[in-house]
């Protein structure tokens, strides 16, 4: 766990919540012991605050501490040492005693592990042994129906309680955890897929047409004298030009099919179920409409676009003969004049605006 400031007071706020059911609830397993020991008042006292005042007090502490972290473990420990305490002073009446320093050890090792388990036994058992000092060395195996009954709460209640938070936490992992798998996959300027997520999905994608499960087509998309913009307007604007041709990729594909950044001004599509006809018309209407795209950084600049595409062939054998044909085709569109689109098994363009 990261212990700085923030994740720590959120692990101290974590565990607020069940200290407090667990010590409110702890307070009547102890109690019917205790009035029939004919404990002094001081004794009473002291659990009444364990029971309805120390969870909130140690929140504070933690709160306020500089390292929420150590302090909130450091709670735990005082948590602890008080269940030993009210076992040795109770006699290690079995049922509530079992009961108190077993909700004790369930609270440590789910908030930090096998280790925080240990110290918590070595706390607890020193809490017994300084209960022992002061009440004397005696043991009362028997537990009465009373004392039973002022248990179940505990037993029932705590362990709801602390699975909660548990599923709570759990939840919030998953989510992190999604969150990062598609950072992991996303390119950072665009929002589109990266360039090995992306090849991923090609291999998906040829592996279905090999099948025969479905048609694709894949496109290759080069920003036209892209070097020239980034020389001649700085690296910002460029920037700005391959974010504005993303958002138009993303309007003008389907949710279904799938778009990447290649790298550096190069982007891929694959286009599912897409016949080439209409796979021609899509990145036709994506070259068009980009043309009429102006940067508010550079108003007075023109954007045009080559791209190649390549219709899956039973002939190529692996996915990269796939790719490479629709970059054939991308060579193609940029050497016969650039602002085009070309078809790799036509090997000429399918359309043209000016060259």
């Amino acid at each position: 766990m990261d212990r700085n400031t923030g994740s720590g007071l959120s692990f101290a706020k974590r565990i607020y919540a069940p200290r407090a059911v667990g010590l409110g609830l702890g307070f009547f397993c102890v109690a019917p012991v205790l009035w029939q020991m004919s404990a002094p008042p001081w004794l009473w006292a002291l659990l009444l605050f364990n029971g309805y005042l120390w969870p909130h007090v140690a929140y504070q502490i933690a709160r306020l501490s500089k390292r929420p972290y150590q302090a909130e473990r450091r709670n735990l420990i005082i948590d602890s040492v008080l269940g030993g305490f009210w076992a040795g002073a109770m006699q290690f009446n079995a049922l509530p005693s079992v009961t108190v320093l077993s909700m004790m050890a369930m609270n440590n090792i789910a908030a930090g592990g096998a280790r925080l388990f240990l110290l918590g036994c070595l706390a607890q058992l020193a809490g017994a042994l300084l209960a022992m000092l002061l009440f004397g060395a005696a043991f009362a195996p028997h537990t009465s129906m009373t004392q039973l009954y002022a248990c179940l709460p505990m037993l029932i209640l705590y362990p709801l309680s602390l699975g909660l938070v548990c599923y709570q936490l759990t939840n919030k992992l998953a989510e992190h955890k999604q969150a990062l798998r598609a950072v992991s996959r996303t390119d950072s300027l665009t929002h589109l897929y990266n360039h090995g997520y992306w090849q991923d999905l090609l291999q998906a994608e040829f592996n279905k047409c090999r099948q025969g499960q479905r048609r694709a087509t894949v496109a290759l998309i080069d920003v036209d004298h892209f070097k020239a913009i980034n020389d001649s307007h700085g690296h910002i604007v460029g920037d700005s030009v391959l974010r504005l041709l993303s958002e138009k990729l993303a309007q003008s594909l389907r949710a279904e099919d799938l778009a990447g950044r290649y790298g550096g001004d190069e982007f891929c599509v694959i286009l599912t179920d897409t016949p080439p006809v209409l796979a021609s018309e899509v990145m036709e209407r994506l070259r068009r409409d980009l043309g009429g795209v102006r940067s508010d950084l550079a108003p007075g600049l023109e954007l045009t676009l080559s791209i190649g595409l390549a219709v899956y062939s039973p002939l190529q054998l692996s996915a990269t003969d796939w790719l490479n044909a629709a970059d054939q085709a991308l060579y193609q569109a940029k050497s016969s004049g650039r602002d085009r689109v070309v078809m790799a098994a036509e090997a000429m363009p399918v359309s043209s605006g000016t060259a």
